[in-house]
């Protein structure tokens, strides 16, 4: 189970409501699944690590940990991370369940319709795999998983685990395994995107958002569309941007804005400018691949909107260089962090070189900086604080697991905006992807909320070098 001992990052959770189990629970006969026919799913330490209410996650199905999981467990228990969290939660959990009974029992999970759990105990088998691949506890693991499916020959045996070359060894042992699904976004390919071209739409109706700046949303759509959403309205002679209003039922005229000196260069950039300024959408995320302007657009808009809020949060989560932690790079907190934090402060110094050096606007953006007005931040340091009257952007949220972005969106105080801006194709941790990220999660799950809005940036316009990148290679 490589995730936990590899990645810090690769942590999380789809659910953070605790479990209720009761403690006086009675012990269920041995083999259960075995006589019923149900499946017995064998977790690894990553799936845990993700969600730690995972063992309920399974209806009618029995669920087993191997003792192996424990040790690892005990290492993450400590920490203000998300993994550490995780880590408690389950281990409580464990304690609450087997109160009464020995873990090496089936234990009845609380809940109707619900499997059983025990921890599965080092065994000899037949095949070892630690003799095949090597001793380490990704193998011990495998190992619990073949005892197991000695044991209970007439069950069929599922290892989960959100690594991959894990599940490409059981596989080789003949040990049937699966990625852990709860939660999981099944159609990236028809996620939401924020915005639609509608083709043929009467002249007049163009001609009445130019002239009043709203029209009824009957003249465009027999139905209401998605809160926040955003549409290309073409007739045959002309075209207008224009944007479903959640709070008033109508469809309104979307212009060309200019944001602290950035300006939208195509149809999908003005739309997310225009989420970005209006005071009434509170939770904004921006996805698009590299180039594309996400960060730049969403910094700018702050700047632009830095009287209205105390402070300005600019955040992105820290992935360790080659699978090690920070504390491995040398000098001291704000050396260490310069490396993750660069692409911020380029996106800041564009936004500043649009203005002469002895511009008002030029030493605004410095005084900002050294004034602790506009903050450039790791996310761990925002974790357990309260957030209010901020104007708060995560960058690179592909890289959070759905319970971080959950996390993150809690600490919103009054007059909290949060924006996440992300490419889901392009994720840097390696037991997330683009199903299981936080900011697909995010975007399937707030579509349609009148506080929310969504927009997929689908132009690079960094450079046509970078825009070859993107296309052809």
């Amino acid at each position: 189970m490589a995730s936990p001992r590899t990645s810090p990052a690769a942590s999380g959770n789809m659910k953070v409501s605790k479990s209720n189990a009761t403690p006086k629970t009675k012990a269920a006969k041995p083999k259960m699944a075995e006589a019923s026919g149900k499946k017995v799913f064998v977790l690894d330490t990553s799936v845990i690590l993700y969600d730690h209410s995972a063992v309920q996650n399974f209806q009618e199905h029995d669920v087993a940990i191997p003792i192996t999981v424990l040790e690892e467990l005990d290492n993450f228990k400590k920490g203000n991370d998300i993994k550490n969290f995780e880590a408690r939660e389950f281990i409580r959990f464990i304690d609450k369940l087997s109160a009464e009974h020995k873990l090496q029992e089936w234990l009845p999970l609380n809940g109707k319709r619900k499997g059983s759990f025990k921890v599965l105990m080092n065994k000899a088998t037949a095949l070892d795999a630690t003799t095949i691949f090597g001793d380490k506890n990704d193998h011990r693991i495998l190992n619990s998983a073949l005892t197991l499916k000695q044991e209970m020959p007439e069950s069929k045996i599922v290892l989960v685990t959100k690594d991959i070359n894990l599940r490409l060894k059981a596989r080789a042992l003949n040990i049937t395994s699966e990625d852990y699904e709860t939660g999981k976004i099944q159609d990236v390919a028809g996620l939401y995107t924020g915005s639609d071209t509608i083709e043929d739409v009467a002249a007049p109706v163009i001609s009445e958002l130019y002239e009043k700046g709203v029209c009824e949303t009957a003249k465009v759509l027999p139905n209401p569309p998605t809160d926040n959403h955003f549409f290309i309205l073409k007739s045959f002679k002309s075209s207008t941007l224009a944007f479903y209003n959640a709070a008033e039922k109508h469809l309104e005229r979307v212009d060309k804005v200019t944001a602290f000196g950035v300006k939208p260069r195509n149809a999908e950039q003005t739309f997310a400018l225009h989420a970005l300024l209006n005071p009434n959408v509170k939770l904004i995320s921006v996805q698009g691949v590299a180039g594309t302007g996400k960060t730049l657009l969403a910094l700018a808009s702050a700047i632009e909107q830095r009287r209205e809020y105390k402070q300005i949060y600019l955040a992105r989560p820290v992935v360790p260089l080659s699978n090690k932690d920070i504390g491995y790079l040398p000098g001291d907190i704000k050396s260490k962090l310069n490396p993750y934090m660069e692409p911020l402060w380029d996106n800041l110094k564009y936004i500043q070189n649009q203005f002469a050096e002895t511009s008002k606007e030029f030493q605004k953006i410095r005084d900002m900086v050294d004034l602790e007005k506009l903050m450039i931040t790791p996310l761990a340091y925002i974790r357990g604080r309260s957030l209010s009257n901020i104007y708060f952007i995560v960058d690179e949220a592909q890289n959070l697991t759905p319970h971080e972005v959950k996390t993150i969106i809690s600490r919103a105080g009054e007059n909290t905006k949060i924006v996440f801006t992300g490419d889901i194709h392009q994720i840097d941790t390696p037991y997330l992807d683009s199903q299981s990220n936080g900011l697909s999660y995010l975007i399937d799950r707030a579509k349609d909320h009148p506080l929310y809005a969504h927009i997929t940036l689908l132009k690079g316009e960094r450079s046509e070098l970078a825009n070859l990148a993107n296309e052809l290679l």
